[in-house]
């Protein structure tokens, strides 16, 4: 049954994601999304007064993060709004887009606005004061490379879960890459045509300003910083662990980027959407956990809830975007729902565009979106994985009247 709020038809964008220490790497993210999205809403001829709920999702810390998404709304105009601050690692903008969701259908909000913004590059270094320890010495991390290097609960990184399920369903390494080939060719339909597709929700070319938001030091066409594999390049590359099966060339990059969305009762997204017959509806979400060390997993659970909220089976589905930091999660989404891999993520996916972990979820939502609009309208559905073997799915129904 679809949730009273919906999606403004074109009230969404998202940032080219950089490769990390790339042309956003010194770009504070929060005041970066503010940036964009002041930019975005005024492209739109959107006033910030309509909003009356907000949602942030950031998972790595910046400077001033305590304040959160009354600070970002602040930014762009909308001092009247406040709202949470949310994370769960990869799986953080279906959480916002939840979040927002049950604040309009409770009745508690009308007009929302979901944002979503990470910077892996130089992610902060903490440390933690142990006034009790031996010489007063704390510890210390580093928030980014150390989380992605270990899960604390039981002492393994976050390649070993790719290798975990690899294993368990038999994905060799051939397969794999593979994967990524298709992946990369179906990434390469959203930039034909001078990346016609990206530019449905992407400002392109992008600006990309300095640090005070002052001026203008570079200019992106798309994406930066993506690698273009080819089989003889990809054979070539030996696993990251010794005895495994994942390659670099098997997993995604980190990145960074922002992107958002509006959520709106029916009759204020009629009025907001660029195209008002188009109604983009909320008809499920999922949450799963895994068993432990088995991430690429969670997807698949998580996926079936969502579907058995909306009351449908996959066979009812029109199309399928994931996250997969891995090539291994596509397999294993493919064997467990028997959906073939070229049936899926077409125009792209987080393998190839990169990982900034707040915003990927919007990114990869809005291009379904996009994705429904140009076949005339159906059921989509996102799913993907998040640090703690955990995953979120949601369905998506786009109702194309004209």
């Amino acid at each position: 049954m679809p949730f009273n709020a919906e999606i403004p038809y074109g009230l969404y964008w998202s940032t080219p994601f950089a490769k990390w220490q790339g042309s956003f790497a010194n770009l504070h993210s929060m005041t970066f999304a503010a940036h964009v999205a002041k930019a975005e809403l005024a492209k739109r001829s959107i006033d910030p007064s309509v909003f009356d709920f907000g949602v942030l999702g950031i998972t790595v810390p910046q400077k001033g993060a305590f304040y959160g998404l009354p600070w970002v709304m602040g930014m762009i105009g909308a001092t009247q709004v406040g709202g949470p601050t949310l994370a769960q690692a990869c799986a953080t903008s279906v959480r916002c887009l939840f979040a927002a969701a049950q604040e309009i259908e409770a009745g508690a909000a009308t007009t929302a606005l979901v944002v979503a913004c990470d910077r892996t590059s130089n992610g902060p270094h903490l440390y933690y004061p142990n006034p009790a320890a031996p010489g007063g010495t704390g510890t210390a991390e580093n928030w980014v490379l150390d989380n992605f290097g270990i899960d604390p609960q039981a002492g393994h990184s976050m390649l070993q879960t790719g290798e975990n399920a690899a294993g368990k369903y038999q994905v060799s390494t051939a397969e794999q890459h593979d994967i990524v080939l298709l992946r990369q060719s179906q990434y390469a339909a959203a930039t034909a045509d001078q990346a016609a597709f990206l530019k449905r929700f992407m400002t392109l070319p992008f600006d990309v300003p300095n640090p005070s938001y002052t001026k203008t030091v570079a200019r992106l066409e798309g994406d930066e910083g993506l690698i273009t594999s080819t089989p003889d390049g990809l054979a070539r590359l030996k696993p990251v662990l010794a005895g495994g099966s994942v390659t670099f060339g098997g997993q995604t990059h980190p990145a960074d980027g922002n992107a958002a969305l509006v959520l709106a009762r029916p009759e204020q997204a009629r009025d907001l959407s660029a195209v008002p017959e188009i109604s983009i509806r909320l008809r499920g979400f999922g949450l799963a956990r895994a068993e432990l060390a088995y991430m690429p997993e969670a997807p698949v659970p998580a996926a079936k809830r969502a579907l058995d909220a909306a009351g449908l089976d996959i066979g009812r589905i029109d199309a399928i975007k994931t996250h997969n930091p891995f090539a291994v999660n596509d397999a294993v989404f493919s064997r467990a729902t028997g959906v073939p891999v070229a049936k899926f993520n077409n125009f792209g996916c987080s393998l190839i565009w990169g990982h900034p972990q707040g915003p990927m979820g919007i990114r990869g939502i809005v291009e379904l979106i996009e994705e429904l609009v140009l076949r005339g309208g159906g059921t989509g559905l996102f799913t993907g994985c998040a640090a703690g073997d955990t995953a979120m799915a949601v369905v998506i129904e786009v109702i194309d009247r004209r």
